[in-house]
């Protein structure tokens, strides 16, 4: 009766390992790259990029003085421009998109050219300042011609 017991447990024990080899770790593998283009002189541009990679995006930063030309090329309104662009699966991240809205971008796949927060909201990602209060922002959905509020925040909290 032992051996059967032994045996078993064996056997879920290897069951388990062979399960566990079989899918991803951990999320982050399923995550897209991102690559972020910044201004290397911008420090809110960097505590935005630690939060995506908190969130297990695993990011490549392209430092260039004048981002302008790349938001132009990549279709980003003048109206949503902010401080770094993102590119990520196809889409454009303008400014400082929370990690949650950019996987469920990522998750539902609009026919859209991306999402941007524009100007730079007290309390959004990497824009937080301790002892004040959060900003409410929208966290809009743009392609040429068409905008939209795809979600809306206050501070890290979706509303």
């Amino acid at each position: 009766m032992v051996n059967e017991l032994t045996l078993s447990r064996r056997g879920l024990l290897l069951g388990a390992a062979a399960f566990a080899l079989s899918r991803p770790a951990d999320a982050a593998e399923t995550l897209p790259k991102m690559v972020v283009t910044r201004d290397p002189n911008c420090g809110c541009c960097g505590n935005w990029v630690k939060h995506v990679q908190a969130a297990g995006f695993p990011v490549e930063v392209v430092e260039v003085a004048d981002v302008a030309p790349l938001k132009t090329k990549l279709g980003v309104p003048d109206a949503l421009a902010s401080c770094h662009t993102a590119e990520i699966g196809g889409y454009v991240l303008e400014g400082h998109v929370p990690a949650e809205a950019i996987k469920r971008l990522l998750a539902e796949r609009p026919k859209v050219t991306g999402l941007a927060v524009a100007g730079m909201p007290v309390g959004s990602p990497g824009m937080e300042v301790p002892g004040q209060a959060p900003d409410t922002y929208d966290v809009v959905v743009f392609s040429a011609g068409r905008q939209s509020v795809f979600t809306r925040y206050r501070g890290a909290q979706q509303l």
